[in-house]
């Protein structure tokens, strides 16, 4: 019997544009001062800006905090839960 896995809720919250935290995180794909590129529930997110940093990482969680200033918040592709098993969508 397949055991499905419940999505983490997705949510974004920023504080001032120096502080936040992201929710619904599958993956830090990567980071630097000046972009940060996570794999969430609902697809891609770049966050763009200026002396950015990963405060706290808890991917069994899926919350990342940062700090830092943005400029940009951009999602990109599709939503990897709503992709599914490639197998899967070949042979429906």
């Amino acid at each position: 019997m397949e055991e499905k896995k419940a999505g983490k809720p997705h949510q974004i919250v920023w504080k001032d544009r120096h502080r936040g935290s992201v929710t619904g995180v599958l993956d830090v794909l990567s980071f630097d001062e000046a972009m940060i590129l996570l794999e969430t529930e609902l697809g891609m997110l770049t966050l763009k800006g200026k002396e950015l940093h990963i405060s706290r990482l808890s991917l069994d969680q899926g919350e990342v905090d940062m700090e830092g200033t943005i400029d940009s918040m951009v999602y990109s592709g599709s939503s990897p839960a709503k992709r599914g098993n490639l197998l899967k969508r070949m042979f429906q």
